[in-house]
């Protein structure tokens, strides 16, 4: 992981980096991770705590290099959206759907990550005025609607996104309001569904 003796401080660096990203602070996290990838340049997990940090700032093109280095050096594919969404705000959203669809195809990658993998291509698909598109790959995702943990109001409220855009009001308003059953104070869906009425 590190070189010589950089080990140690390489880990507390990424702890500390860790506990900055928990609590927000993706600026300060984003400066203890590269203090860390200097010390341990081929640590997969150095790596993917950078671009998490860099992704919280908004810094879209250094995100996407180390979260695609990560990819590489670790062979996982459970941080698939995050690259397909630095893709989409870099203006590729063409990018975006192929990353959703091998997350969705890989072997464990937890449902939240493949379910944030199937919204950010399905936003990109709506993006290109692809809604049909957008609308088959969110449906890829097995809901109940008596059961919605927050990666499935994140596909409902999506839905809903797709919905409006493509003129389909009433059939977006009813994916607000499944959400709303679940969670009266998910995202903006009060609003979206007034402005839907």
């Amino acid at each position: 992981m590190a070189r010589g003796g950089a080990g140690d401080r390489a880990i507390a660096r990424l702890e500390r980096a860790v506990e900055l990203l928990e609590r927000g602070d993706a600026r300060g996290a984003a400066s203890e991770a590269a203090k860390a990838k200097a010390l341990a340049p081929r640590s997969s997990a150095v790596r993917e705590v950078l671009g998490l940090a860099l992704y919280g700032q908004g810094r879209w093109r250094e995100a996407l290099s180390e979260m695609q280095a990560y990819r590489r050096m670790s062979g996982r594919f459970d941080q698939n959206h995050i690259i397909a969404d630095c893709h989409r705000a870099l203006g590729h959203p063409e990018r975006a759907v192929p990353l959703a669809e091998e997350a969705i195809s890989a072997r464990g990658v937890p449902l939240a990550a493949r379910a944030e993998a199937v919204v950010v291509a399905a936003s990109a698909l709506a993006d290109m005025g692809r809604y049909d598109q957008a609308l088959g790959l969110l449906r890829r995702v097995r809901t109940r609607e008596d059961i919605a943990g927050p990666e499935v109001l994140r596909v409902w409220y999506v839905t809903g996104s797709v919905l409006a855009r493509a003129g389909r009001p009433e059939e977006a308003a009813r994916e607000f309001r499944k959400i709303l059953r679940h969670d009266p104070n998910a995202f903006d869906t009060a609003e979206r569904l007034a402005q839907l009425a």
